[in-house]
């Protein structure tokens, strides 16, 4: 449900930044600030400051800032909803209870009562394989080189060769037919009653926030299917939910390791790549890759080396990068698996192979190139051929140059023969257009990006020392309003800080609530309550750059109401504000 601003904000206030994040990191008091080691990326010198009087955190070294209900959702990747309860639970505010429909109410119940049964069969999976009957289970793991700790930090278990021992368990804790059919793990029918799971070894599969939600088994013997899943339930969709991701999200790494199967996971966790994930006996999807931006906009596939591997790679790739995500694909050989990999050459030599591993793109004309005889004249014209055809898939000039220079390097292809040879295939592909008017295009918008930039540089500079420093709003009267930035989102925040300020009550972690639904504009918000040390105004240069941000903000606005004024009044009125902008002068002193 969506919370009121008076009810966010009355959970923020009760929470101190300073209390909350010491639970997570070191602070030290420095000054009116405290300090410590960034959470969010990995350094040796302090660079993360918390502020008590802003109430707000910031990096000056990886740029993560915001309030306290950011840093929550940031360090345990949790959505708005659930930091906000985090930490509501922690202050003791109570939150305001959703309307249910009876529908609603009742669907609400069969998931929690869905959990629960999970939960118990969890338990009583693990307790199996502890104990006699669970010794094949146990063996095998153990063969497999897993420590205790790692069995026990997996939850892993056994179900016994008895085909309704979960099921008489389960009803003997009060559990009737109907729910337990539900929940995916006993089949009733009319020929009798059996468990989904029997002789396994069991992978509980939890989602993000630790809960059962379904189970995996491998299977001991010879016995088919090898791996068994759980099936659909109202808890548990494959193509949605990642093995190993409630572990992963908590990584400290700025990407997340993509393989097949459980062992893997488990293998590398034990081996201390804590960022790994795999998919649930199912191809990648288009769900998968919108749950993993959630956490990470960068993945290495770290898939089996075989034929089945490579294809699974080369399905994943185009899915991940349509949601945004860059890939690298990482080089296996000579072994099939991750699992095999460490066990034989050990966890360094696979961490220089993440380091090393293959762009994408590259790997995808790797993987071409197998496809033909490189000492047929004519096989090879078609390689070529078919690379122009993979390089014209980038639609923006400058990024289909950068990987034309590349394979050009990397597979001893003339540089401008391949470039002809992109050029005339696209032009028979589409519109004819010639590459110096793509190239000129390519320049001019270049240098709007580039005035466009420094637009918004200045009203975030602006907005940067007004909120460090409420004395400059007096500077400003008469001069600057909210009006004046142009940027939507700067905008936003200048009337918010233009209004704090008047009724002095300008409160930045405040603020920073109204954008938090949107990561992408709370990072950038949140940057703006931080003024590093090169933006102070403690001498006359500064002092020069803070009038020339004025002037250049001004200017701005001035041109851009020009461009859309209403009438020719309105525009002889902005006229003559542009004429006497040469003669303002703004001073510090």
């Amino acid at each position: 449900m969506r919370y009121s601003e008076e009810v966010i904000e009355e959970v923020r206030m009760k929470n101190d930044i300073v209390d909350v994040i010491s639970g997570y990191v070191k602070l030290q008091k420095k000054g009116s600030n405290y300090f410590g080691l960034c959470p969010f990326h990995n350094e040796k010198s302090p660079s993360f400051s918390v502020s008590p009087a802003k109430q707000m955190y910031y990096c000056f070294g990886c740029g993560a800032g915001g309030n306290v209900l950011t840093f929550i959702m940031e360090y345990e990747n949790y959505s708005f909803s659930e930091a906000l309860k985090v930490l509501a639970d922690r202050s003791g505010v109570k939150l305001p209870v959703a309307e249910y429909s009876k529908e609603a109410r009742e669907q609400e119940d069969l998931r929690s009562t869905l959990l629960e049964v999970n939960k118990l069969a969890a338990s009583y999976f693990y307790y199996q394989l502890k104990n006699p009957q669970g010794e094949a289970g146990y063996r095998y793991l153990r063969d497999r080189q897993l420590s205790d700790e790692t069995i026990t930090r997996f939850g892993l278990g056994y179900s016994n060769k008895t085909s309704d021992d979960l099921y008489r368990y389960l009803k003997g804790k009060g559990y009737d037919d109907g729910l337990l059919k539900q929940s995916g793990l006993v089949t009733i029918e009319e020929r009798g009653t059996y468990d989904k799971f029997w002789n396994r070894v069991m992978f509980p599969i939890m989602d993000v926030n630790n809960r059962v939600i379904g189970f995996g088994g491998r299977v001991m013997g010879a016995g088919e299917p090898k791996y068994l899943n759980s099936p659909e339930t109202k808890l548990f969709d494959k193509s949605r939910n990642l093995y190993g991701l409630n572990y992963a999200r908590l990584s400290r790494e700025k990407y997340i390791l993509i393989c097949e199967g459980y062992m893997d996971v488990i293998a590398m966790h034990q081996a201390g790549f804590t960022n790994a994930v795999a998919s649930l006996g199912t191809a990648f999807t288009t769900q998968h890759a919108q749950l993993l931006k959630r956490y990470t906009d960068k993945v290495v596939l770290t898939y089996d080396s075989d034929g089945a591997g490579v294809k699974a790679a080369l399905r994943a790739i185009p899915i991940l990068k349509e949601a945004g995500i860059s890939i690298r694909v990482l080089n296996m050989q000579p072994y099939k698996d991750p699992d095999e990999f460490i066990k034989n050459l050990g966890a360094e030599e696979f961490r220089k192979r993440i380091e090393e591993a293959r762009n994408s793109f590259l790997f995808e004309i790797d993987v071409l190139k197998k496809n033909y005889k490189m000492d047929d004249p004519e096989q090879k014209t078609e390689f070529y051929n078919q690379v122009a055809r993979k390089l014209l898939e980038f639609p923006e000039a400058l990024e289909r140059e950068n990987y034309l220079e590349a394979v050009s390097r990397e597979y001893y292809i003339n540089y401008e023969d391949l470039k002809r040879l992109v050029n005339r295939l696209g032009a028979s592909l589409g519109p004819s257009v010639s590459a110096q008017r793509e190239e000129e295009g390519s320049l001019k918008s270049q240098r709007k990006k580039e005035k466009e930039d420094g637009v918004k540089q200045s009203q975030r500079l602006l907005l940067t020392w007004l909120i460090e420093n409420p004395l400059l709003f007096d500077k400003i009267e008469g001069v600057i309003t909210p009006d004046d930035f142009i940027e939507e989102l700067y905008h936003k925040v200048a009337r918010m800080v233009f209004d704090g300020h008047a009724a002095g009550t300008l409160n930045p972690a405040e603020i920073l609530n109204h954008f938090i639904h949107d990561e992408g504009q709370y990072r950038a918000v949140a940057g703006l309550f931080h003024a590093s040390l090169k933006e102070s105004l403690d001498n006359e240069e500064q002092k020069k750059a803070f009038s020339e941000t004025i002037m250049k903000v001004k200017k701005n606005s001035l041109d851009n109401a020009s461009r859309h004024a209403a009438g020719i009044l309105e525009l002889q009125n902005i006229i003559k504000e542009q004429a006497a902008l040469k003669d303002l002068h703004i001073s510090l002193d």
